[in-house]
């Protein structure tokens, strides 16, 4: 059994956040799987399902950003699962838009649900960081994070969370580099003049 939790902020005014990816990289899986609907549970929204053969857990905390880990700690505590059995999909401005690069165990850079999460778990559960790009100015991020994809972001978002979700069965298998082969291979079509990241840590 594993829990995929995507981090997010509840309700409509979040929805098309870039700091929401998360949440949108769950629902694309859940779709794509046939999981059971989202129900109320642990702090979060629940759905349930079957992928490779394991039972799938996906979790969307309801606490806000900021305290994403209380939700998580309660489910892991119910079910007794390790935080290596957790995969976290987030949204890192430290990739240039589109990139992505699964990592086990680190520090949070910055990233408020991230801290929470070290806070409440410790730090050594996956973490499927998912690009949205640098606005240039630290004192930017903030703004950044909290507003809507553009029109202009359409294209590779959708083509993003497709892919996470088609190639989701690598991650259950836990082949993070097949999964990031295969997420380059679909992503770099579209950013074919892509600066390299300023950080791939």
């Amino acid at each position: 059994m594993l829990l995929a939790v995507g981090l997010g902020n509840p309700g409509r005014d979040y929805a098309g956040n870039r700091h929401n990816i998360g949440f949108m990289a769950l629902d694309a899986i859940a779709a794509r799987y046939g999981f059971q609907p989202f129900r109320r549970r642990f702090q979060g929204r629940l759905a349930e399902g079957q992928v490779e053969n394991q039972r799938i857990l996906a979790l969307k905390p309801e606490t806000y950003m900021n305290e994403s880990g209380l939700a998580v700690v309660e489910a892991t505590s119910f079910f007794r699962m390790p935080p290596t059995d957790v995969i976290v999909f987030h949204d890192e401005i430290d990739l240039f838009s589109g990139k992505v690069r699964v990592k086990r165990g680190g520090g949070a850079a910055g990233h408020n649900g991230l801290r929470s999460l070290d806070a409440h778990l410790g730090p050594n559960y996956r973490r499927v960081r998912l690009g949205v790009g640098h606005p240039g100015e630290r004192s930017w991020v903030k703004d950044h994070v909290l507003a809507d994809f553009t029109k202009d972001d359409e294209v590779w978002v959708k083509t993003l969370l497709d892919a996470v979700a088609e190639n989701f069965p690598l991650l259950v298998r836990g082949d993070d580099a097949a999964f990031m082969t295969k997420m380059s291979l679909v992503m770099q079509p579209l950013f074919p003049d892509a600066s390299p990241d300023a950080k791939e840590a």
